[in-house]
């Protein structure tokens, strides 16, 4: 017959499994950061073409992350103007469970494909003296200045007719079908207001 396990040790292997484990509980109380970037193509009139880039920035840990930086440097000068907005910027504070946004707008030299770098977050946690890193999703490919065939009339009316067209069409049934049935048939109107003799 096997031996039982004593009570005392089933308590003390428990009480060891919790001291191990409220470290790494702990540990799960700092900020973690995730950041989105995007970037889009803007043609002008002029030919030339910019690049709209927006970067989100959220904090989805439990705790607050202070002195946060962003820095976008893959934006080279030889290939970028900056328009609008800085590539870098910098706040005081990200509470848990927050947002801060940042765009900034580039005007392009040259044509050719790009490549862009994530951006870089830096934050500080309380508990911890070094800075702490984080990094951006990464843009895909840009053609920038690429020639692009000119749009042709009603594209845009085609293109709402395939997504929206059998909406339309069901929408229209209903309500020709409401129509017929609440307005009364003027054959049966006639005949009512025609007077016997």
């Amino acid at each position: 017959m096997a031996n039982p396990i004593p009570r005392s040790a089933a308590l003390a292997v428990l009480a060891l499994l919790f001291l191990l484990a409220s470290p790494c509980l702990a540990a799960s109380d700092v900020p973690f950061i995730v950041a989105h970037k995007k970037a889009a193509l803007k043609r002008l009139k002029s030919g030339a073409e910019r690049v709209l880039v927006s970067i989100d920035v959220y904090n989805q840990g439990s705790s607050i992350a202070y002195d946060v930086s962003l820095s976008d440097d893959s934006w080279s000068q030889e290939l970028f103007d900056v328009v609008n907005g800085n590539t870098s910027q910098s706040w005081d504070r990200l509470d848990a469970g927050g947002l801060l946004s940042h765009s900034f707008e580039l005007e392009a030299k040259e044509k050719g494909m790009f490549f862009g770098a994530p951006a870089v977050i830096k934050f500080r946690i309380p508990t911890k003296a070094p800075l702490q890193l984080a990094y951006s999703t990464p843009i895909l490919p840009l053609d920038i200045l690429a020639e692009r065939p000119p749009e042709k009339k009603f594209e845009w009316a085609k293109r709402l007719l395939a997504k929206y067209g059998s909406l339309i069409s069901v929408i229209s049934i209903m309500v020709l079908f409401v129509y017929l049935i609440s307005t009364p048939s003027k054959s049966s109107g006639a005949k009512g207001s025609k007077k016997r003799r």
